[in-house]
């Protein structure tokens, strides 16, 4: 008898071991690739084995274009996107439709909440980005590989097109026409006492909006994903619930901020501003540069800003694609 406890005893150590290290791996990939090559990765300033990318095709992970599981994973991107432009500009809708007190606000609550559920339902699938903006950084940190980033952002575009064109195969046309399928606007042009008038924020205003809100983004909520110490500290749900929560405070901030008609917000999401802005076209055309380029900029500060820190304070998990680490170490 007390043969077959210890049995058992040790069956259920052995099993705990096993299973130990996969639950931990789990809390660290946020925003990395779910299943990540243990030929790519670097080696880390823990001391863990692996191969320091040799070519600059391997830094940039060419042959991920290639490789069927990244496209299988993409899928995931693409339908969170898609469900994500749906919910969120029917959420702008309803918002202003409900004519509360304070739209805004309410705008800002379900858009925190829906970020969060639908990361939380795409990152083990993906690893949950939905955004080029989260793709985009995530390879320049040298989190996934640039192919693989390609990948992802081309989806998150064609989710943003399909959600717009579900949005506007529900809303009727009067909707569609007052609220541009809930896209990313700067101007409209509202009918005035001597004729039509364009209203809304000039395109620089709405460019530092978009570069400052982004960057905050990625600072406040994206950080904390991409750095393994506090991703452990946290887990999984109680990181992406405070990405959603960034989301909402920035969308309630960029909207009352200005408090001129006209202006829909930072986007801190190209793909989701794109949607809108090619099924419905017209004036979300114009300044729609703005939301990809803002959003760029903040990336590329985020990575200085990642870079110029003391190493020992952000630790990353994950690829090493730093495609400029990679040209600094080349022999001169």
């Amino acid at each position: 008898m007390e043969a077959s406890t210890q049995i058992h005893s040790t069956t259920q150590e052995k099993m705990a071991q096993i299973n130990r290290p996969a639950m931990e791996e789990d809390k660290v990939h946020a925003f990395s690739s779910p299943m990540p090559l243990m030929s790519e990765h670097w080696k880390t300033e823990e001391g863990k084995k692996s191969t320091r990318p040799s070519s600059l095709s391997e830094v940039l992970g060419l042959r991920e274009l290639f490789c069927p599981q990244v496209w299988r994973a993409s899928l995931a991107e693409l339908v969170g996107t898609a469900v994500l432009v749906f919910a969120i500009d029917t959420i702008v809708i309803s918002s202003i439709e409900t004519n509360t007190s304070s739209p805004n606000l309410l705008l800002s609550i379900l858009v925190a909440i829906i970020v969060a559920i639908l990361l939380i339902a795409t990152n083990p699938v993906s690893g949950g980005h939905i955004n080029p903006v989260i793709t985009f950084s995530a390879a320049t940190v040298g989190l996934i590989s640039f192919s693989r980033a390609a990948v992802y952002i081309f989806m998150q575009c064609v989710g943003g097109v399909l959600g717009a064109l579900a949005l506007k195969a529900v809303v009727n046309s009067s909707l569609e026409d007052t609220f541009s399928l809930g896209g990313c606007t700067l101007t409209v042009v509202a009918p005035g006492p001597q004729g039509p008038v364009t209203i809304g924020i000039e395109t620089g205003q709405a460019l530092w909006l978009e570069i400052i809100c982004t960057f905050i983004f990625l600072f406040a909520s994206i950080w904390i994903a991409f750095d393994h110490r506090q991703a452990h500290l946290m887990g999984k749900v109680m990181v992406l619930s405070i990405v959603g929560i960034v989301v909402g405070i920035l969308v309630f901030i960029s909207t009352t901020v200005t408090t001129v008609k006209g202006y829909a917000g930072a986007g801190m999401n190209p793909a989701r501003c794109l949607g809108p802005a090619l099924v419905r076209g017209g004036h979300l055309w114009t300044g729609h540069w703005v939301f990809w380029v803002g959003p760029t900029i903040a990336c590329l500060a985020f990575y200085l800003y990642v870079k110029l820190i003391p190493r020992q304070h952000f630790h990353v998990e994950g690829y090493k694609h730093d495609i400029f680490d990679y040209m600094k170490s080349l022999p001169k």
